[in-house]
């Protein structure tokens, strides 16, 4: 396993939307956790020592609701002793700011360029689905200093209790997540891989070795599980293992071989 991703990280706490905050639908999950979080600073002096025991990279999610969010949370990050930063420029639960920074080139550009000035680690921008043109945003990270970017996040949905007539969720839409979102997430690695020249991370709904190949053959370098760990805490450790057994049968030795080689009809 290549490395360990945060969840969200902010400047200063966030006590994140009111419950209920999780719900179940076919094939996934929605959420609406308003990107509750302890801080940047409490991140620094409790989860960080517990998650540098263990022999792979940390990668912190960063998340702000202005410009200034994200530059003053990066530069602390920068400090730190970790191997890189996403920057989540996609939140559809959160009311206000990372989804109207994600939803547009110039957003995008404006946002990772002025990160990009503060940050000497690694950075890698997490992209929402939720736009009309996914390789233009990826674009838009690209020219604003980018080295990867990460896609996709949750579609943003609903789940009502036809009972009480009422969403589900407290903040009445969610993110979805889980299998069903899956060939809409591969689509669009596949959109974005013919548009930049920079890794991606390619996530959405993977939960075996053979959706992950199937992310790499799309575009992706490397791949990201979340939802999946929900149902079996062993996902990844699986979807490795299954990834060294297709490698075995086709007579691969290197899995970038595969990256980006999906041959269209």
């Amino acid at each position: 396993m290549g490395g360990i991703i945060t969840k969200g990280t902010s400047i200063k706490p966030r006590s994140g939307n009111k419950p209920p905050r999780v719900c179940e639908t076919p094939s996934g999950m929605l959420n609406s956790i308003g990107l509750q979080n302890p801080g940047v600073e409490y991140f620094a002096e409790n989860d960080l020592p517990f998650l540098k025991k263990f022999d792979t990279a940390i990668i912190v999610n960063a998340c702000g609701s202005t410009v200034e969010d994200y530059i003053e949370v990066c530069k602390i990050l920068d400090t730190l002793d970790i191997d890189g930063v996403e920057l989540n420029l996609s939140c559809p639960n959160v009311k206000e700011g990372c989804m109207a920074f994600g939803s547009s080139y110039e957003g995008v550009k404006e946002v990772t360029s002025k990160v990009r000035k503060v940050l000497n680690k690694p950075l890698i921008v997490k992209l929402t689905p939720n736009v009309s043109n996914i390789a233009e945003i990826a674009k838009g990270a690209e020219d604003g200093g980018a080295d990867g970017v990460s896609l996709i996040n949750t579609l943003l949905g609903m789940k009502i209790d036809i009972e009480k007539r009422k969403p589900v969720l407290a903040n009445n839409t969610g993110g979805l997540s889980g299998p069903a979102i899956r060939p809409v997430a591969v689509r669009m690695v596949y959109e974005v891989a013919q548009a930049v020249n920079i890794p991606i991370l390619g996530m959405g709904g993977i939960v075996n070795g053979e959706d992950a190949i199937e992310f790499m053959l799309a575009g992706a370098s490397a791949i990201s599980i979340g939802a999946g760990n929900f149902q079996d805490p062993y996902t990844s450790i699986n979807t490795i293992k299954q990834i060294e057994e297709y490698m075995e049968k086709h007579n691969i030795e290197n899995i970038s071989d595969i990256v980006g080689k999906v041959t269209m009809n």
